[in-house]
């Protein structure tokens, strides 16, 4: 029996790409359930998805993406999903690697497969400055956490049903990936890379500029350590 999976899609304004996304998952990966959680959207993405009668949770105001990407977990849990995967609004994660990732999860018995640019390094690989950052945020989970995530800020991750329930109850709020990954490493999970292609995004620019690098860097990495200092203080009471 093959197992229940939901493909989670967080989405805040993503009217110019969210059709095309949708409609390749119905057409081409028909047997994936997907759920959009759409946060709080100023643009047409609340229509377009109402318009196309597209599966869809309509939050009434932004939460940003840690928010929405839970409220996608709190759905798969309560619904009995075993797998649950995320992937971007803006049709950067290729779907067509899913059923590499659910196998390579079953062959290497881990609880959290990351689709990672960085295994072959080929494809889309990001600018210069991110991957320096990404870089630095690898080996900060490694120092923290004895576990090595090379793509630590991607967002295209597989996840079982155990994960599920604790990113259903605990997920970070903003700029999420690095922390949730420190999560899954201290609750002892294994986790393991699968190499994928990224896509550029189909429509739009990205949100984060040069001075939200900045704040990102900074944010993440003192919510990495105080999220590993706190699980500690947590395990010694």
């Amino acid at each position: 029996m093959e197992d229940k999976v939901l493909i989670i899609i967080p989405a805040y304004n993503e009217a110019e790409n969210i059709e095309r996304v949708i409609d390749e998952l119905i057409t081409d990966y028909p047997q994936y359930d997907y759920v959009i959680v759409n946060d709080g959207s100023t643009d047409a993405t609340k229509q377009v998805c109402a318009e196309r009668r597209y599966q869809v949770l309509n939050l009434p105001v932004n939460m940003g993406i840690g928010g929405a990407v839970q409220t996608g977990y709190r759905y798969a849990w309560e619904n009995g999903y075993e797998l649950a995967v995320q992937i971007d609004g803006d049709g950067q994660h290729d779907v067509s690697y899913l059923a590499g990732m659910i196998e390579y999860m079953r062959e290497q018995q881990a609880d959290c497969v990351i689709g990672s640019r960085f295994v072959k390094r080929e494809g889309f690989q990001s600018s210069g400055l991110r991957r320096t950052g990404i870089r630095f945020l690898s080996v900060l989970g490694f120092v923290l956490t004895g576990v090595r995530v090379r793509d630590i800020t991607s967002g295209y991750r597989l996840v079982n049903r155990r994960f599920i329930r604790i990113f259903a109850e605990d997920y970070p709020a903003d700029y999420p990936e690095p922390e949730a990954m420190v999560i899954a490493a201290v609750h002892g999970g294994k986790i393991r890379e699968y190499p994928v292609v990224m896509r550029e995004r189909i429509q739009g620019t990205s949100s984060i500029t040069l001075k939200r690098s900045v704040y990102y860097m900074i944010k993440v990495t003192l919510a990495m350590l105080i999220r590993r200092l706190s699980f500690g203080v947590r395990r010694q009471k």
